[in-house]
C-alpha cells in the first residue's frame, strides 16, 4: 500500500514531505521515518495515532528540530521530548499510551490478527503535548503493521477437547511445530503464533484457561499431550521433536511438560517471565484451589494494584514442591524482567539454574533478564504497560501491577524475540529444507 498524504505549505511554499518505509510490514519490522521541506531548525512533533479493536484511541509522539537542510531522520535524529526521548527508530509504537480521557486500565492487544494494526503518523508545527485533535498537521501518512504474513494459513483446531488456533508458513513445508501457551489470563491469544508462523515455524495459539468458563476442572496434562499430538501428527509440521514456548503461568505448563511427561519431548524450550514452584501435576483446578490458600501473601499497593508476586515466595528449597528441571533433557532459554511485579520469574531462574547445575544438565540453559523491564514481555515495539485490568480465575476484575519501565522494557521485547528466533531457529530446523521468513 503507499503512502497516502496530506500536507499544508510552509512559509516558503514548500509542502512537507513525510515519508514511512515500508508503509506495510510485520510488526516486529523497523520503518525508517523521514520529514522532508522543512524550514531549517524547525521545531516539529511527530505524533503517532491507533484506534484499537476496543475502539479506544492510543497515541505517541516525540518533538525534533531539523537540520540545516529542513530533514528530520527519526533513526538519527534524537527526540527531545514527548512519550520517548533520544534516538528511537520505534518510539512512536512502543511508547504509545490510552489519549488522555480513556477509561483506566487498558492494554494493547490484537484480537484479529487477519486484519492490520493501522496506524496514523503525522508531523505538526511545533512541539505540542496535547491538544492533537484540535490542529492541523503538516503531513500525515498511514502505516499497516501485520501480524500476518502473505500466504500464512490460519486454522482452527477443535479436536479431541482440544481448542487453539495453528499457524501455518506458505509453502508445502513441512515447518518444525511450536506450542504456544500464553498465561493465566486465559482465552485464545493468536498473535504470537501468527508472527511465528511468518518467520517459519507451524505455531500452535492453545486455549488452556478461561476466566469465564469453569473448564479447569477439566484441564491437566492430558490435554496439553493431546494437543502436543495435533501439532505434531499434522501433515505440514516436521517430524521429530517440537518446541514450545511459555508465558507466565504457560512458563509453569512448559516445564513441567518438559521435566515429566512420557509424550512432550521437545526439542527446545522458551519460558518468559515463568517459574517452576507451580507444577502442572494435576487439574488446574487443584493447582489454583491450592494457589487460594497462599492469597494472603498477594499485597496491594497505593493505586489499588495488585502485586501478585509474592504468592509462591519464598522458593521452597524441598524439590518436591516446585518442578526438578533436572529432569529436563532439552535446551532451555529464560526470558525475564527485572522489575517483574507480578511473578519471581529472576529469583526462579536463579533455583532452576542451581538445581540444573547440581543435576548436571546446566549446560543446556540459557537465562535472558532484563534490568527495567517488567512481566509482559511480547513482541518487539508492543506498548508497555506497567498496570493493566485483568480478570482473575473466578471472574473477579483487578488492576495488576506488571512492573517495567517504558523504555528498557521496550530493549528488552526487541532484544529477546530476535534472540528467541535464533533459538527456535538453531533448535528446530534439522534440515536446510524447511521454510523461510515470509515477507510483506
Amino acid at each position: 500500500m503507499l503512502n497516502s498524504a496530506r500536507s499544508m505549505s510552509t512559509e516558503m511554499g514548500k509542502s512537507p514531505i513525510l515519508s514511512v518505509q515500508p508503509s506495510r510490514g510485520l510488526v516486529d519490522e523497523m520503518f525508517q521515518i523521514v520529514i522532508m521541506n522543512l524550514l531549517p531548525n524547525q521545531e516539529v512533533t511527530l505524533h503517532s495515532l491507533h484506534q484499537s479493536e476496543d475502539k479506544d484511541f492510543w497515541e505517541a509522539f516525540g518533538h525534533y528540530i531539523s537540520d540545516e537542510h529542513g530533514t528530520v531522520t527519526v533513526s538519527k535524529d534524537e527526540s527531545l521530548g514527548g512519550t520517548y526521548e533520544g534516538k528511537e527508530p520505534m518510539g512512536l509504537l512502543w511508547s504509545m499510551r490510552p489519549v488522555p480521557g480513556s477509561r483506566s486500565g487498558l492494554r494493547l492487544r490484537k484480537k484479529d490478527v487477519l486484519l492490520p494494526m493501522v496506524v496514523y503518523i503525522s508531523v505538526y508545527s511545533g512541539h505540542l503535548s496535547e491538544g492533537f485533535r484540535q490542529q492541523t498537521a503538516l503531513a500525515t501518512s498511514v502505516t499497516e503493521r501485520w501480524y500476518i504474513a502473505p500466504g500464512v494459513q490460519r486454522v482452527d483446531v477443535r479436536e479431541k477437547g482440544v481448542r487453539g488456533t495453528l499457524f501455518l508458513p506458505p509453502g508445502p513445508g513441512p515447518y518444525p511445530g511450536v506450542l504456544d501457551l500464553w498465561g493465566g489470563g486465559g482465552g485464545l491469544v493468536e498473535y504470537r503464533s501468527a508472527l511465528l508462523a511468518s518467520h517459519g515455524f507451524a505455531s500452535m495459539a492453545l486455549e488452556y484457561l478461561n476466566p469465564n468458563e469453569q473448564r479447569t476442572a477439566d484441564i491437566d496434562a492430558s490435554y496439553f499431550e493431546e494437543a502436543y499430538k495435533i501439532l505434531h501428527n499434522h501433515p505440514k509440521v516436521q517430524r521429530g521433536p517440537m518446541g514450545m514456548i511459555g508465558l507466565s503461568f504457560g512458563g509453569a505448563v512448559t516445564l513441567s511438560m518438559a521435566a515429566y511427561s512420557k509424550i512432550i519431548k521437545p526439542q527446545c524450550c522458551v519460558c518468559i517471565s515463568g517459574s517452576h514452584v507451580v507444577s502442572v501435576d494435576k487439574s488446574l483446578f487443584e493447582i489454583f484451589e491450592e494457589m487460594k490458600m497462599h492469597m494472603h501473601k498477594v499485597r496491594v499497593n497505593d493505586e489499588n494494584q495488585v502485586i501478585h508476586r509474592d504468592l509462591i515466595l519464598p522458593i521452597p528449597s524441598d524439590l518436591t514442591l516446585k518442578v526438578d528441571v533436572g529432569k529436563i533433557k532439552c535446551p532451555l532459554m529464560l526470558v525475564n524482567g527485572g522489575d517483574d511485579e507480578n511473578w519471581p520469574s529472576v529469583e526462579s531462574a536463579e533455583d532452576m539454574e542451581e538445581i540444573m547445575k547440581n543435576a548436571g544438565n546446566l549446560h543446556l540453559l540459557e537465562v535472558l533478564t532484563y534490568p527495567g523491564a517488567g512481566h509482559l514481555i511480547e513482541p518487539p515495539y508492543t506498548p508497555h504497560f506497567r498496570a493493566s485490568n485483568f480478570i482473575i480465575q473466578g471472574g473477579y476484575k483487578v488492576v495488576m501491577l506488571w512492573g517495567g519501565q517504558a523504555k528498557p522494557h521496550a530493549y528488552a521485547q526487541e532484544d529477546a524475540w530476535k534472540k528467541m528466533l535464533a533459538f527456535l531457529q538453531k533448535h528446530l530446523y534439522l534440515s536446510s529444507s524447511g521454510a523461510v521468513k515470509a515477507r510483506l
